[in-house]
């Protein structure tokens, strides 16, 4: 091809994880071109290694490719989506269109950057030029290294405070307002076939009064947090009975909205007077944690997989298909568990804190591998991230970096009464208890048997009995971690 061809060229698109039109520098740079563009999204569900999209992610990836495939029409242009291998199509696509440059934004995933490159060859020697640029994170995985030795961080606060060392985000790139569109637009499926979200039975049909995925649904999030809900979010935001997280995640995961765009606009609240610092501070913060997962994903690729910590390999872990499935279920008899496993089932989602009690539940009471949780978080939550999901079942195991002990193991009553003081959290996820009073909602079966009866709950009918003694569930944990815990 020669340089003029070259320089007349289309420029493809390829969206993934940053399913926005602003602060997207990989469709900035196309557009800096100042050639046609052609948009494509790849549903790939065949490379090696790759961890196939859980069901509820997959209804939210449906809602939010329709709302980024709105966006693009509004500009004059269109989302080409296919189907199958991103490692042959994406090459076959830029051939099809002729295009001199393709672009897209970076992933951090093991199989990612490993089909990435290959694709990046494989233009090379087609002669077709291959860009791709950081949209997810502020800090790169390789950008990092502790000053101490090691190729990378291993524990989370002196991470982020070299990440934070190195300054806020970069400015903001504002959406275009049109699109030079390539004509002829190729073929592409239509986005119904895919079948991506539940038809019948529609399992998620109460997500959609929770969720507006899509840019414009992440920026109206992201704004609605700052002026209502932020304030003393340093605090309440372990409080599940309260509307004190700011309920990004998903948004971020499909990169709807970036965590520069995050950190702006939380810095800008509080300039203006209507964040404090400490609430802001916090904020951050909790991005630094996602900045961490993919740091040390990145840099231990079997960390969705296997334990970080190895003498785990030996732990005495048991596999109880029943007690499993009425933890899956919400039917454990332990409240503050039951109502996050319900709120994940009816919503996609779960309140941070109470991700922490009902993993904690599984693996310590229960004595269950992470793994099994983590694939059923995977399958069942909006926002199922790889590494984030990895990074924080290893924390709650005692299996990964800077990971919390085995030995602390979590009360589910007393972590309920302290975080969900009035038991408002508990009554809406598990409406069966609600006639109880605070004294009681978190362990019902120590209410007066008239108590029970008033509040129309028949333990072990309307309400199950508790599946497994806690002091008896400690106790068997502990001498299980006992046996790994000199181990090398």
């Amino acid at each position: 091809m020669s340089a003029a061809s070259i320089s007349s060229a289309p420029v493809l698109v390829w969206f993934r994880q940053d399913l926005r039109l602003a602060d997207n520098p990989a469709l900035a740079a196309a557009l800096a071109s100042t050639r046609p563009i052609v948009c494509v999204f790849v549903l790939d569900d065949e490379a090696p290694g790759a961890w196939r999209r859980g069901a509820a992610s997959r209804w939210w990836l449906h809602h939010s490719l329709g709302a980024l495939s709105r966006d693009i029409a509004q500009r004059g242009a269109g989302l080409v989506l296919r189907r199958g291998s991103a490692a042959k199509i994406i090459p076959r696509l830029a051939a099809e269109i002729g295009a001199g440059l393709v672009v897209w934004s970076r992933q951090y995933e093991p199989w990612a950057t490993a089909r990435d490159s290959a694709i990046k060859a494989a233009l090379k020697r087609a002669g077709v030029a291959a860009e791709s640029f950081n949209s997810a994170l502020l800090v790169e995985p390789w950008e990092l290294k502790p000053a101490s030795g090691g190729t990378f961080f291993k524990v989370y606060s002196p991470f982020w405070r070299a990440a934070l060392a190195r300054g806020g985000p970069p400015a903001a790139i504002l959406a275009p307002s049109k699109l030079l569109s390539f004509d002829p637009m190729p073929a592409g499926d239509a986005l119904s076939d895919w079948r991506l979200a539940p038809v019948k039975p529609d399992w998620a049909a109460g997500f959609s009064s929770h969720w507006t995925p899509g840019e414009t649904g992440a920026h109206q999030r992201l704004a609605a947090f700052l002026r209502s809900e932020a304030v003393g979010y340093g605090e309440l935001r372990n409080r599940p009975d309260l509307p004190a997280t700011s309920r990004l995640s998903p948004h971020l995961h499909f990169g709807e909205i970036s965590p520069g765009a995050i950190w702006r606009a939380a810095h800008l609240a509080r300039a203006q007077g209507g964040v404090p610092d400490g609430d802001v501070a916090k904020l951050i913060a909790e991005i630094g944690w996602r900045e961490f997962s993919n740091h040390l994903l990145f840099h231990a690729p079997t960390l969705p997989e296997e334990n970080w910590r190895a003498r785990f390999n030996a732990f005495p872990w048991r596999e109880d298909s029943d007690l499993i499935e009425a933890w899956r279920r919400g039917q454990t008899g332990y409240p503050i568990v039951d109502a996050g496993m319900r709120q994940l089932w009816a919503t996609g989602w779960m309140h941070n804190r109470v991700r922490m009690i009902t993993a904690s539940f599984l693996i310590k009471h229960l004595m269950t591998h992470w793994r099994v949780g983590a694939d059923w978080f995977w399958d069942t939550l909006v926002d199922a991230d790889l590494a984030n999901n990895a990074a924080s079942w290893q924390w709650v195991a005692g299996t990964g970096a800077d990971a919390a002990p085995y030995f602390r193991i979590f009360n589910p009553v007393t972590q309920g009464e302290k975080f969900d003081p009035n038991g408002a959290y508990v009554r809406r996820w598990a409406p069966e208890l609600a006639g109880l009073d605070a004294r009681a909602i978190h362990q019902p079966w120590t209410a007066a048997p008239f108590d029970l009866a008033a509040a129309g709950v028949t333990l072990g009918k309307t309400y199950p009995k508790p599946i497994i003694d806690h002091a008896a569930a400690r106790a068997r944990a502990l001498a299980a971690f006992e046996t790994v815990k000199s181990a090398a």
